[in-house]
């Protein structure tokens, strides 16, 4: 009897600990393990309360060597996401990150965990949830998960929670441990304010915090949340002062709205022991430069005023703006240097009203969110269209189909009336419109400092580069002597001008062109036929203007309506989704490079192989001249084949925010840019905008 009740009383103990255990045994989800991650969920408390808030925490056991990714990933690789399916009611908030570690691959640095991470998020409960049920969470689970190469992995979790009577349920003790160690990897708020001084390549990331030991302070990194704020494979130099700890950030981009939030570590020796620290700052934006106030700023924008009198001075001798020049000094020869000087003030009017009103809109979009950049009117099928309209209709003019009554372009119209004033301004306009394809040397530079600054400093280097352009054309109106050095006016001039009409068909062929890579085959067919009636318009215009009475005016109507006609059918033009390579007037070479991705370009320098990005565009008159004289060699192609060069194209005919975001991670707002990646170096070698082929064979060279 005593045997018995010694057994019956074992077997009751034995169920009394095995229903603690079962008690204990916190609320948890399936675990999912792929090959190299294994992910489960837990709650932090043994059930839930109808209108409690309570914390889930997704962990990740990730094989040893390799990592997954942080909110921003760094130079590659995409963070973790959860998308939760929930019962009516019930909401999941955003993941509260821990602090991420870095991790570099080749020249590239990631952002993110290694060997396992506790993504804490938390959930509220409806307060019509049922005491007594249980409800099930569903999480569908996405992760890049990274070594030597980059595995996209998944996971289907589910978890059983059930709703407890009362105000809220008790933490569960098991999973009290796993919740404290989430939530000693969060970083803290930073009990310091901190400051963001914004530069033209660097900003400065200052922490006012007196009193530490600069000896003791080291491996300080920002982890930004935004990856503008900070390049991710540029060292970030340590400064520590009386006044607190400040950091050296390169540029990553534009800015984004103030505050500048992200994650500051760093290790502190304490006692012989090192402490590893983990801030959430939230900066506000200071003034700029702090590293020697005022001063560096003034320079750089003294010096991108320089560049952008210079570009636009070169400008004019690009293609683009040559022929409407040509067609501007023969007006001058034709009249004293007192109208000359008038006219040349009228030009320059002219070119700056224009500037203004596209740098207006370009800053206005991009303040907008919109990805763009110099030149962002040509990705808009619409206006290449009407440009490529504009074009035929002034070559029609100056061939002599007709004339224009107030003469828009300033020729064979006598300067000192109100016309040709008029038409010296539209001149300056018109000359700006055909340059925005062009890109001249130092235009480059200047133009991607305007566009990461305040709406002032902007507006001065567009102006800056609209009166260099001018600047030439002013001279010579300004210059007796020079005006005394042009030939004397005669027939030959009516010859010449008959002869300029051929580069603005050769524009506007170019401008059609461009159109069919744009918007595709049948928005080409559409503004064909357009020209065709644009050239109908002005025969019978100019056939009529002279006539008197009634046959004048039904001559203008109908020439008025032509032109609605052609400008309505190109309203329907619109980008088509894969545009043709912008080079494609080498379509003999197209083997001879692939489609540039940022993936691709990872992918390749983590082999170690160099690589050669050009970023160009259909309309880009300077990529397209230097794609056929510099690129396109049998001597360019040879040496990229020797060297083991991989050639990727980006084009950027019609937008493109990817590649928009990296022209201003470079300091450009448009084409063209050429990059040269080699083995070994974080930053690429960025070649001039002007190639020549012995350019980019002594860049070759240094592979």
């Amino acid at each position: 009897m005593v045997a018995v009740m010694k057994k019956l009383g074992l077997s009751i103990l034995s169920a009394l600990v095995l229903a603690s255990a079962v008690q204990a045994a916190p609320v948890r989800s399936n675990l999912a393990a792929t090959e190299n991650v294994e992910t489960f969920i837990t709650l932090e408390t043994a059930g839930v309360a109808p209108g409690q808030t309570v914390w889930a925490a997704l962990t990740q056991n990730i094989r040893p060597h390799w990592h997954t990714y942080w909110i921003n990933p760094g130079d590659s690789g995409i963070p973790t996401e959860i998308k939760w399916t929930l019962p009516e009611g019930w909401k999941a908030d955003a993941i509260t990150w821990p602090a991420p570690s870095r991790f570099a691959i080749g020249p590239l640095v990631n952002f993110g965990y290694a060997d396992q991470v506790h993504l804490l998020v938390p959930l509220t409960v409806p307060a019509t949830a049922t005491p007594g049920q249980s409800v099930t969470l569903d999480a569908k689970v996405d992760w890049l998960v990274c070594e030597d190469i980059c595995i996209p992995e998944s996971a289907d979790l589910s978890i059983n929670i059930p709703v407890v009577a009362g105000s809220a349920a008790p933490v569960e003790p098991d999973a009290a441990a796993l919740f404290s160690q989430a939530r000693a990897s969060l970083p803290v708020p930073s009990p310091f304010p901190a400051i963001l001084s914004p530069g033209d390549k660097t900003h400065r990331l200052t922490l006012s915090a007196p009193g530490l030991d600069r000896g003791k302070i080291s491996d300080a990194f920002f982890f930004p949340h935004d990856y503008k704020v900070a390049a991710s494979n540029e060292p970030q130099p340590l400064v520590i002062n009386s006044q607190g700890l400040s950091l050296s950030l390169a540029s990553g981009g534009p800015l984004p709205p103030a505050p500048i939030t992200g994650v500051l570590t760093f290790t502190e020796e304490l006692d012989g022991q090192k402490l590893h620290h983990a801030f959430a700052v939230a900066a506000a934006i200071g003034p700029a430069s702090a590293a020697v106030p005022g001063e560096a700023e003034q320079t750089s924008w003294a010096m991108a005023l320089l560049l952008a009198l210079l570009g636009g001075a070169v400008l004019n001798l690009m293609p683009c703006v040559f022929p409407v020049l040509s067609m501007k000094a023969l007006a001058l020869m034709q009249h004293g240097p007192g109208h000359a000087r008038q006219h040349g003030v009228a030009y320059t009017a002219g070119v700056l009203t224009c500037f203004a009103v596209v740098a207006g809109a370009l800053l206005a979009l991009r303040a907008g969110g919109a990805a763009i950049g110099w030149g962002f009117q040509l990705q808009d099928p619409l206006v290449v269209a009407i440009l490529a309209y504009v074009m035929l209709l002034l070559g029609l003019s100056l061939s002599g189909v007709f004339t224009l009554g107030g003469s828009v372009m300033g020729v064979g119209q006598g300067l000192a009336g109100r016309d040709g004033l008029a038409g010296s301004f539209f001149t300056g306009v018109l000359a700006t419109v055909v340059a925005t394809p062009c890109t001249a040397p130092f235009m480059g530079t200047a133009l991607g400092y305007a566009i990461t600054q305040s709406w002032p400093v902007a507006l001065s280097v567009f102006l800056a580069l609209g009166l260099g352009m001018a600047l030439p054309f002013l001279a010579l109106s300004f210059s007796p002597a020079l005006l005394r050095r042009l030939p004397r006016p005669g027939l030959w001039m009516e010859r010449v001008k008959q002869a300029l009409a051929f580069p603005l068909y050769a524009s506007a062929a170019w401008l059609v062109w461009v159109l069919s890579i744009q918007a595709g085959p049948a928005a080409l067919a559409t503004v064909l036929a357009g020209m065709v009636v644009l050239a109908f318009a002005a025969w019978v215009y100019g056939q009529t203007r002279l006539s008197g009475g009634l046959g004048r005016t039904l001559g203008s109507v109908l020439a008025l309506l032509a032109v609605g006609g052609a400008v309505a059918g190109a309203t329907t033009a619109a980008p088509v989704a894969a545009p043709a390579p912008a080079s494609g007037t080498d379509t003999a070479g197209s083997a001879d490079y692939e489609p540039w991705s940022e993936a691709r370009v990872a992918e390749l320098r983590g082999q170690g192989k160099p690589v050669f990005v050009n970023f160009t565009a259909a309309w880009c008159v300077t990529c397209l001249v230097n794609e056929r004289t510099s690129l396109s060699t049998d001597t360019v192609k040879q040496a990229l084949k020797d060297k083991g060069v991989t050639y990727l194209k980006g084009d950027w005919t019609n937008r493109d925010a990817t590649i928009a975001r990296v022209l201003e991670s470079h300091g450009r707002s448009g084409v063209p840019l050429y990059l040269l990646y080699l083995p070994g170096k974080l930053e690429p070698v960025i070649l001039p905008q002007i190639l020549t082929e012995g350019i980019v064979l002594d860049a070759l060279s240094a592979t």
